[in-house]
């Protein structure tokens, strides 16, 4: 298996995610993944983020090359997830996204075991790109 690829989050994100991780809420097997990808992460201001990048409350399209299928995701805080094009942070596929630049791809394992190779073809909207800092 190939090395995870280098990911850049903001510091204001950084801040949050450790402030759910702190939290009662955040319990579950999607913390442990959360708190592997905040430890390996290049920290930036959030007006230094670059547009291409996977944030919070990023759209993001993807595409899993292995099936051939393309998705339209939101990347959110738990308690905003749920809703159809919703994925959690605490979401395996979510802190796999997360802080992902357009063209990077992951591999992690699917339903059945089956491995997906998700690459990011695009971030169609970034609250960072669109001066939206308060979200």
């Amino acid at each position: 298996m190939s090395s995870p690829p280098q990911i850049t989050i903001t510091r204001l994100d950084l801040q949050r995610l450790e402030r759910l991780l702190d939290s009662q809420d955040a319990v579950g097997p999607g913390t442990e993944a959360l708190e592997f990808e905040l430890a390996r992460a290049t920290i930036v201001g959030h007006e230094e983020v670059p547009p291409g990048v996977v944030t919070m409350n990023s759209r993001v399209h993807c595409r899993d090359e292995n099936g051939n299928k393309d998705y339209h995701l939101t990347l959110v805080y738990p308690q905003d997830a749920g809703k159809e094009g919703t994925v959690s942070i605490l979401a395996p596929v979510g802190s796999a996204l997360f802080g992902l630049t357009v063209g990077q791809h992951i591999d992690w394992p699917g339903p059945g075991g089956k491995q997906i190779k998700l690459v990011v073809l695009a971030v169609e909207y970034q609250p960072e790109a669109a001066g939206e800092y308060s979200r």
